[in-house]
């Protein structure tokens, strides 16, 4: 009998995604891109986010126990106005799209995210909210395609949006060949109610 045998762990994120139509709007700034370097190692656009708080390998009993302080904690919130802005690289390897907006309005709701997971009693690495979206990693043998690919977003402004949810997220990182794909562990509504993945 060949059953899968449940992973112990799950690598977790708390997020923000941009509707669809924002996405759609950079993935055609994006096209020439995308033709230019199809070496480059593309993120899906149903993947693209904004990590609030990434919370690293967790047990899977953790998760359960941020469900009801994040889903309070989105109950009583506005959502944030926000727009993608821009680009540029980390390192020459990583390909993000800036955000703008309510950044003041942002690193609030990060900073009470980050508050809720420590009373959880959940250690992550807290490190400082850079906020962007990770559009693309380079290969290794042309790291300059990622800088090319950062000038052209350069002056990239898209539409205004509002953040609609806060998404629990969980990844499949290191769990096999192949992409990293994310999926929704739950998501809760800005204002309340939950939306079951």
């Amino acid at each position: 009998m060949n059953e899968e045998i449940p992973a112990a762990t799950v690598r977790v994120f708390i997020a923000l995604a941009p509707p669809d139509d924002a996405k759609e709007e950079l993935e055609r700034e994006l096209s020439p891109a995308y033709d230019a370097y199809p070496r480059m190692r593309w993120n899906r656009i149903e993947d693209w986010h904004i990590t609030l708080a990434f919370l690293g390998e967790l047990p899977v009993t953790a998760v359960p126990l941020l469900r009801p302080p994040l889903a309070e904690l989105a109950a009583t919130r506005r959502p944030v106005e926000l727009a993608l802005r821009g680009g540029g690289h980390f390192d020459e390897r990583v390909l993000w799209s800036g955000i703008g907006g309510d950044l003041e309005g942002l690193h609030l709701l990060a900073a009470d995210v980050r508050s809720v997971v420590r009373q959880c009693g959940i250690d992550f690495e807290d490190r400082p909210l850079r906020p962007h979206l990770t559009l693309a990693r380079s290969g290794r043998d042309d790291p300059s395609c990622v800088v090319k690919a950062a000038a052209a977003l350069g002056a990239f402004t898209g539409r205004s949006w509002h953040s609609e949810r806060l998404h629990l997220v969980g990844s499949n990182f290191g769990r096999g060949p192949g992409p990293i794909r994310y999926r929704d562990v739950e998501a809760w509504d800005f204002g309340g109610g939950a939306v079951r993945a």
